[in-house]
């Protein structure tokens, strides 16, 4: 994929801002899905369940399976100590995303991916394949466009959401993804024309590329578990003028 592809491409549909139906209904016993985030698809001791919600919380489940290992990269790979202060909070945060996650999904019925959409695995081979400067640049802009997609969706949800465990989970949403847009921009390499841009025009991709696929039956739920070593104090330092180095 070309870097101009990447940058007309890359964001389109990560985090769609609609929250449109995923194709999970059969994993909620269900046959057919109508495509109205509002519907309720459960009733649960926690609330009704609707159509946003699930797909809420499966979103926030294929982020982290994709900005994780993008945060473990950034660690090893970054040139600067605010990339990898960044790759920190991107494993820790989204670590801690997934466990809430994982805790929920059995208590809602909601069955959790195991890979990331196949644009998002893209993204990861885009970065896995870049070096040095690249590498750092496209981490901040990648990340910075996908979490601004995502930050008014959480909101939204957290306005609307009628169950619990839902709302508890926007509210961890809505500091982690701050957390991780202003740990980006402390890096000074996010372009925020272009971020802009891509946040407000995002690409129409066909579905596919942008559902993770269902896991194997019977697969066990892979946990996003931060290496050893790391640090789980991730306070996001203030703006700075001048970005870390070094």
């Amino acid at each position: 994929m070309s870097r101009s592809t990447i940058g007309t491409v890359f964001v389109g549909g990560a985090l769609s801002l609609t929250l449109a139906a995923l194709a999970y209904p059969s994993m909620l016993g269900m046959q057919h899905t109508s495509g109205n985030p509002s519907r309720v698809i459960a009733n649960t001791p926690f609330g009704p369940l609707t159509e946003a919600d699930r797909d809420f919380v499966v979103k926030v489940r294929s982020a982290g399976l994709w900005e994780f290992p993008s945060g473990e990269m950034a660690l090893a790979k970054g040139t600067s100590t605010a990339v990898r202060t960044a790759g920190q909070h991107l494993v820790i945060g989204h670590a801690a995303l997934d466990a809430t996650c994982r805790k929920i999904a059995p208590q809602l019925g909601i069955t959790l991916p195991n890979q990331a959409t196949p644009q998002q695995q893209g993204f990861v081979a885009t970065l896995t394949a870049d070096k040095g400067k690249q590498f750092d640049s496209d981490l901040a802009n990648i990340l910075r466009v996908t979490h601004g997609q995502i930050f008014p969706a959480i909101a939204k949800i957290r306005a609307t959401t009628e169950n619990t465990l839902v709302r508890q989970l926007a509210n961890q949403a809505n500091d982690v993804v701050l957390d991780h847009i202003t740990v980006l921009e402390n890096t000074g390499l996010v372009n925020f024309d272009q971020v802009n841009f891509q946040e407000t025009t995002p690409p129409k991709l066909p579905t596919g590329q942008v559902t993770p696929p269902p896991p194997q039956p019977g697969a066990p739920v892979v946990a996003l578990t931060p290496p050893a070593g790391v640090s789980t104090n991730t306070a996001a330092p203030g703006p700075s003028a001048t970005p870390a180095t070094g």
